[in-house]
This record gives structure tokens, C-alpha cells and sequence, in this order.
């Protein structure tokens, strides 16, 4: 015991990766930059909460992001194994309880969000995270049987199929990326070829059940297909992205200029505002930040070969997993290359709650780092 807490102190006393630092740092801050200007996109839409808007974000997701973010960078991979079960259960329970009346909140049709106090938090940016804390220490428990149904096939079904409660709410868009997550973590584990196979097989069953039962979706795949088929309904959104990215040229309209976030381009602050990014900071600025998630990925890989804690390198790959995933499925969306997801880009759409849990996320890879040397 007393040489456990000597070498957590020791290595909570190691600089983290600065080179990811930086990156995590440079995403927050255009982040916000982007959203406060889609933000005002919302005056012509009669809104009249653009400050209140702008501080929530800015207190949820930085402040006390940046606050998660600091302590997951401090905590030892052994107390999230610890606790993760913890996490993930109370995590669930979170997200069951926006079906409670009085409790969970409906916009849009969807019955995403709880109101704790004067909070209103979204439980499925938490279930996520806790997914890959809980399923990462599964993995770790039984990487010898992992090629068996009983410990690697059965248990990735059961754990992931329990963040299926996402499918009621609905938020088809969320329980994807969890089980795109958990698939490459499996697979990076040691997923037996038979259950790859099995699980490819189940997972377009899954989607073509999903499309069957969910019209919308259906919707948006005959949109991706031919988006000018109805330009006026349907494939307005892509149309009037598409129209935002091209407008943006080389370097862009300029700060705040964006034309398309005033009545034209539905949902300026979450799902589009890369279209306002490219629109106001033209193709320079759309690379810049797509640069700046692919940067974060090589520094977590470089991180992930370095590591030599199983536990934090299935971290690294469930975490990364999610924030790729997300992030290039909403930017490829607004180019018209994937259909329409509904999935806001991670570090820059409005969302207290994600913001916060990405930086949370994003902290414990910095933590991860303190274990490796500062030379790579």
C-alpha cells in the first residue's frame, strides 16, 4: 500500500504530454471562439437567452470542464478501474431518469436531458465515458478468454445492448458511436475473427432494424443518396451547409461574417456550426481543424505505444474512438460524404454537458501521459 501511494505521488508530480496539452487547449478555445459567433446567428431567430447561452457554455463546459479535466489528469488508472463499475451503473441510472415525469426534459421530440436544480444535464455524454471505463476494465480482467462467447462475445452484447435505453429516448446517434467504440476496443484487445465476422453480420441486422423502425433515419439515408431531391424540406440542411462551406472560399468570410447562420442554416450552434467555421474561416480554417483532432490522435497513438499499462492503453483507444468517431461523422455530415447524424462536433457545439465530459475524457489521457516519457 504505502508503495502505491508513493508511486501515484510520483506520478502525479510528472508534467503531462505537452504536446497534446496544447492541442486540447487550442480545440477548446476556437471551439468557443466558433460557437459565441454561431451564436448570434440565433438573433434572427427571435431568441432572447444569446447571453445566457454563451455563459453556460462557457461555465458547464470550460470551467467546469477544465476543473474535470484537472482531476482526471490526477487520478491513477487503478481508481478508475476501481470505481468504474460505479460510474457506469449510476451513469445508467442517470440516463433512466429522463423518463421520470417532472424529471427528464423533451425538446424536439427527443427526451434527452434531466433538470437537476438549475442544471440541465444530458446523461448520455456520461454514459459514454463511463462505458469505456467499465468495459476497458472488463477487458482487462479477461484478456486471456476474450476469444470465447462467454468473455469476450456475450459480454460486449450485454454491456454495450444495456446503453441501448439511448434507442428510447430516441438517440440512435449516441448508442452508435458507443458501439463503434466498444467494437474497436474489442477488436484492438484480441476479438477472435469469428466474432468480428458475427458482429459485423449483427450490426448491419441492427441498423436495418433501426432504419425499419425509424422512418427519419430511412430519411436521411435517401438524402445522403441524392440530396437535391428535396431541397426545400429533407436536404435543406445539406444544402444550405454546402452552400455555407462554399461560400467560405480559401480563407472565409472573416470573423463573425457568416451569412448562412442568420434564418438559413438550421441548428448554427450544434449540429451546422462546422459549416459556420468553414464559412467564416474559409478551407483554411476547416482543415485547421480537422488538423487539430487528427493531432490529438497521433499524440494519443504515440502515448498508447509508450504505455505500458494494458488498462490505460484500452483507455486511450475507447476515448480517441469516441471523439474521432463523433467529431469527422458531424463534419462529414456538413459536407455532404455521410448523412445527416444529428451529432454536434465535439470541443465546439453548444453543450455544457459534452464539453465538460470531453474535457473530462481528455484528462485522463493527459493523466495516461504522466506515465511515459516527455521526449516523444
Amino acid at each position: 500500500m504505502l508503495y502505491l501511494t508513493s508511486a501515484y505521488k510520483k506520478m502525479a508530480t510528472k508534467p503531462v504530454d505537452r504536446k497534446m496539452l496544447i492541442t486540447i487547449i487550442a480545440l477548446t478555445f476556437f471551439g468557443f471562439v466558433l460557437f459565441v459567433s454561431a451564436t448570434f446567428g440565433l438573433l434572427a431567430r427571435n431568441s432572447t437567452s444569446i447571453q445566457s447561452i454563451i455563459l453556460n457554455q462557457f461555465f458547464f463546459g470550460i470551467i467546469l470542464g477544465g476543473i474535470a479535466a484537472f482531476v482526471a489528469s490526477r487520478l491513477s488508472t487503478i481508481k478508475l478501474r476501481r470505481y468504474s463499475m460505479l460510474f457506469f451503473i449510476l451513469s445508467f441510472a442517470m440516463t433512466l431518469a429522463v423518463f421520470i415525469p417532472g424529471v427528464g426534459v423533451t425538446i424536439n421530440g427527443a427526451t434527452r436531458w434531466i433538470h437537476i436544480g438549475a442544471l440541465s444535464i444530458q446523461p448520455s455524454e456520461l454514459l459514454k465515458i463511463a462505458y469505456i471505463l467499465f468495459y476497458a476494465t472488463w477487458l482487462v480482467a479477461y484478456k486471456k478468454e476474450l476469444r470465447t462467447w462467454q468473455y469476450g462475445l456475450l459480454p460486449y452484447a450485454v454491456i454495450t445492448g444495456a446503453c441501448g435505453i439511448l434507442l428510447l429516448q430516441p438517440d440512435t446517434d449516441t448508442f452508435i458511436i458507443i458501439a463503434i467504440s466498444g467494437f474497436i476496443m474489442y477488436f484492438i484487445a484480441g476479438m477472435s475473427w469469428k466474432h468480428f465476422g458475427i458482429l459485423v453480420l449483427a450490426g448491419i441486422i441492427g441498423l436495418a432494424g433501426i432504419v425499419a423502425v425509424r422512418p427519419y433515419i430511412y430519411q436521411r439515408i435517401l438524402t445522403f443518396a441524392n440530396p437535391a431531391a428535396d431541397s426545400l424540406n429533407s436536404g435543406y440542411q445539406i444544402q444550405q451547409s454546402l452552400i455555407a462551406i462554399g461560400s467560405g472560399g480559401i480563407t472565409g468570410r472573416g470573423f463573425g461574417q457568416s451569412v448562412q447562420k442568420f434564418n438559413f442554416l438550421p441548428e448554427p450552434t450544434s449540429d451546422s456550426i462546422f459549416a459556420v467555421a468553414a464559412e467564416e474561416f474559409g478551407f483554411i480554417g476547416a482543415v485547421f481543424i480537422i488538423s487539430l483532432f487528427s493531432f490529438l490522435a497521433l499524440r494519443a497513438a504515440k502515448i498508447f505505444t509508450l504505455t505500458r499499462d494494458i488498462y490505460s492503453q484500452h483507455l486511450i483507444v475507447g476515448i480517441i474512438s469516441v471523439i474521432l468517431a463523433q467529431s469527422f461523422m458531424n463534419i462529414a455530415s456538413m459536407l455532404g460524404l455521410f448523412p445527416l447524424s444529428g451529432l454536434p462536433l465535439l470541443f465546439v457545439s453548444h453543450g455544457g454537458t459534452a464539453l465538460m465530459m470531453t474535457l473530462f475524457a481528455s484528462g485522463i489521457l493527459l493523466g495516461i501521459s504522466r506515465n511515459i516519457s516527455q521526449k516523444a
